[in-house]
């Protein structure tokens, strides 16, 4: 809930408005969890809230430590489906990567998340509720870490509740995260950027672009037969953009597909114009997907001809390869080992009753 949320909800209470405003902070600010520790809440009011009311944050199914210190969070939620969401520490910042949906209905071939098809949207408190529960799990101890929407879904297929998510974080009165912090990701849902463009404070924004013609986009994202390289790019073209700000292109090298001198050329030519820079993303594998990880040497050539080229662009370190920390990848291993020990259950149950009859 947001802050006039809390404050209607208490009044609905029949309690005065300023309680939601210290509720708020309670929950925002000081990251208190558990009615009864919410010490600067009056004894009676907390008494009150226990009987009515639970604050509740997402359960960590399984988690997974890298080598690198990248830390995957497997969420499940109420109502049993699972999310993931991943701690990236780093010398000079961290980043915690999180869920929008559960699944994803872009049907983008290179990502796992994919193959789980679209089960639902997440509510703002499920979206806000994973980084607070990483905060709470003893990471991203200041305000002083990123939030990208670069797990699982389509973040604009859910824009309502991204956006109210995005409010919450960055409430001055609240967790009082820096706009600047925040980043989603998007596959190019053309109708809602010009929607987002009009938005009075907004997140950075990436654009999962991944390649320079709409034959073979259109074949990798089928979102881009919807709507095109040239009308995303425009959209992309007018977006408003603070001083010194740039719009962010992610761009998956795909072995023997998008990951050409060619394709570094092309792609120079259709980002000029907007201030951009270009995140280069050597494909993190998914067994039977289709797809192969370029070369290291491919992959550095290709940065370095968009360099040469006029056109600002890094390699996007592979972090937490060995915790399956790829989108969707912990959710499906947990979907598949519970199918097969459901399989094992079920054949079982099949032995028992055929002994018995």
């Amino acid at each position: 809930m947001s802050q006039d949320e809390l404050m209607d909800y208490v009044q609905s209470l029949n309690e005065k408005p300023f309680r939601g405003k210290q509720l708020y902070q309670q929950l925002y600010r000081r990251k208190q969890f558990v009615i009864h520790e919410m010490t600067d809440l009056a004894i009676e009011f907390r008494a009150r809230l226990e009987a009515v009311a639970r604050v509740s944050l997402p359960q960590i199914a399984d988690r997974r430590t890298s080598n690198d210190g990248t830390v995957k969070f497997l969420f499940r939620l109420e109502d049993g489906q699972l999310i993931e969401s991943v701690y990236i520490p780093e010398e000079h910042r961290h980043t915690v990567c999180i869920s929008s949906q559960v699944g994803c209905d872009a049907g983008c071939t290179f990502c796992m998340t994919a193959t789980m098809g679209f089960r639902r949207n997440l509510q703002a408190g499920e979206i806000v509720g994973q980084v607070l529960a990483i905060i709470d799990q003893g990471y991203l101890r200041d305000s002083g870490f990123n939030v990208v929407f670069m797990g699982m879904g389509e973040p604009l297929y859910n824009y309502q509740n991204v956006l109210k998510s995005f409010r919450l974080m960055t409430d001055p009165e609240g967790m009082d995260l820096s706009h600047r912090r925040i980043t989603v990701s998007t596959a190019g849902v053309v109708p809602v950027l010009k929607k987002m463009s009009k938005e009075k404070r907004l997140p950075n924004l990436a654009i999962s672009l991944n390649a320079v013609s709409d034959e073979v986009r259109g074949r990798i994202m089928p979102i881009n037969r919807k709507w095109g390289l040239g009308e995303l790019l425009d959209v992309c073209r007018q977006f408003p953009l603070e001083p010194r700000r740039r719009l962010t292109f992610e761009y998956v090298l795909l072995k023997g597909e998008t990951d050409s001198e060619r394709d570094a050329r092309e792609l120079t030519r259709l980002l000029r114009g907007i201030p951009a820079k270009v995140n280069v993303i050597p494909y993190n594998p998914n067994s039977g997907l289709g797809h192969e990880r370029p070369s290291a040497h491919s992959v550095d050539r290709f940065c370095e001809s968009l360099r040469n080229l006029g056109v600002s662009a890094y390699v996007r370190k592979t972090r937490g390869v060995d915790i399956a920390a790829a989108c969707g990848q912990l959710v499906s291993d947990s979907i598949n080992t519970s199918a097969l020990a459901q399989g094992a259950d079920d054949a079982s149950s099949r032995t028992n009753n055929l002994s018995q009859r």
